[in-house]
């Protein structure tokens, strides 16, 4: 069985900008390059798990979400097929969905078909809905404190089951212990 991190992008490993859809202006957060090497040295599959819903609501095409994960994947440098799938949920809160987290469809349909162990698997976020997405898979589930809240608001709004942590690098240096 593998083991996998499922890793929000905005908040997680790029700045957060509301609704990106210039790739020059993705910026990485600092340490998601050493991150992500850590993780891949240390055997685990790489997935990204992004809400758009930009795309839903008419700011952006599905072609500007991928050219900033193009971007993104550029800046980071460990080559494009860092992520052995990626998942752009396009559509706004209001509008039917498979795939918005906090659905854990993308995860459960991952974990079956890359043969995944569910304890060794993590989603990573910034947002509620990334954490609920993991807990509703059954998987474990990491906040991190780069983007829509701090480690108090975390602390206020902790989801039983939820792990936290400043960043994802603090996250992942725990991996190889």
């Amino acid at each position: 069985m593998n083991k996998a991190l499922f890793l929000d992008r905005d908040g997680t490993l790029i700045i957060d900008k509301d609704y990106l859809a210039d790739p020059a202006g993705v910026e990485l957060i600092p340490g998601a390059t050493e991150s992500l090497r850590r993780a891949r040295e240390l055997g685990y599959l790489l997935f990204l798990f992004t809400n758009q819903s930009g795309i839903g609501r008419g700011y952006h095409t599905l072609a500007d979400a991928e050219a900033c994960n193009r971007r993104m994947l550029e800046l980071i440098g460990l080559g494009d097929d860092l992520f052995k799938a990626v998942c752009i949920a396009p559509e706004s809160p209001d509008q039917p969905s498979n795939y918005r987290k906090p659905s854990p469809r993308f995860i459960s349909e991952m974990i079956t078909q890359h043969s995944l162990d569910p304890a060794h698997c993590w989603m990573i976020g910034d947002r509620e809905s990334d954490i609920q997405a993991g807990l509703n898979a059954g998987i474990h589930a990491v906040a991190v404190s780069t983007g829509k809240y701090d480690q108090d608001a975390w602390r206020k709004r902790e989801l039983p089951g939820m792990c936290l942590f400043a960043d994802l690098n603090s996250f992942t240096a725990t991996l190889a212990s």
